[in-house]
């Protein structure tokens, strides 16, 4: 059943950008945080609740407050390809096409911010450090897809399980990794089947090479032939 998500009141830049530190401050693009925070609306979905879908109309992009969204899209074969996993301060929904080329859903408890394309339109002619965080963070998206056509084209199984636990490690710089993804979340990204990343993940527990306490939980024991297997 559908759920509205939540509109939540606008809350302080520094209680909700998860970069918006001293670094940002000196930038200068702290000022520009806050003003997209005047522009946007805060929402809140439920795990596995759809933020936009694939045919939709584009109105606004998003950024991610907490939590994780999941960007998919149902292929003509049934098949469903997941093209990516927004995290805390990515953004996403850029797409200026009539409609929405993918879905984007939460993967578990998330809030994000939903920005207006005519809004911040209006806002980057007033703000050129907007712009120029804007660029960056398209710059930012494109380097994510051109890596992410490398592990889809070139990579073995092994490989493309191995670069992306050490995607997610690099995010927090940790040995220990959340995962609300499911398996079969991370096989439609990986282009595998949810067989072949279980086989993996327990070939690389028993090499122990990482350990798993729980099912969404993952310890990186040794990250430099993760490294290896990812860079073969």
């Amino acid at each position: 059943m559908y759920r509205q998500p939540a509109v939540l009141p606008h809350a302080t830049v520094s209680g909700g950008w998860p970069h918006a530190g001293s670094e940002i401050a000196r930038s200068g693009q702290l000022d520009a945080l806050i003003a997209l925070e005047r522009i946007g609306a805060r929402m809140r979905f439920a795990r596995d609740q759809e933020i936009y879908a694939e045919g939709e109309p584009g109105a606004a992009w998003f950024k991610v407050v907490s939590g994780i969204v999941r960007i998919s899209k149902l292929l003509a074969d049934g098949r469903r390809h997941v093209a990516e996993f927004c995290f805390a301060g990515d953004s996403f929904g850029f797409e200026r096409a009539a409609e929405r080329g993918f879905s984007a859903e939460a993967v578990n408890e998330v809030t994000v911010l939903r920005l207006p394309f005519a809004a911040t339109e209006r806002l980057i002619e007033e703000n050129p450090v907007l712009a120029r965080h804007l660029r960056d963070e398209m710059l930012k998206s494109l380097d994510a897809a051109q890596h992410r056509l490398l592990l889809l084209g070139r990579m073995t199984a092994c490989e493309r399980v191995a670069a992306f636990l050490l995607a997610l490690a690099e995010r927090g710089d940790t040995r220990q990794l959340d995962l609300p993804m499911s398996r079969s979340d991370i096989a439609d990204h990986l282009g595998l089947t949810v067989e072949t990343v279980c086989r993996v993940l327990s070939d690389f527990k028993r090499r122990r090479l990482i350990a798993a306490p729980t099912a969404h939980r993952i310890e990186l024991v040794d990250r430099r032939a993760l490294a290896a297997i990812a860079e073969d």
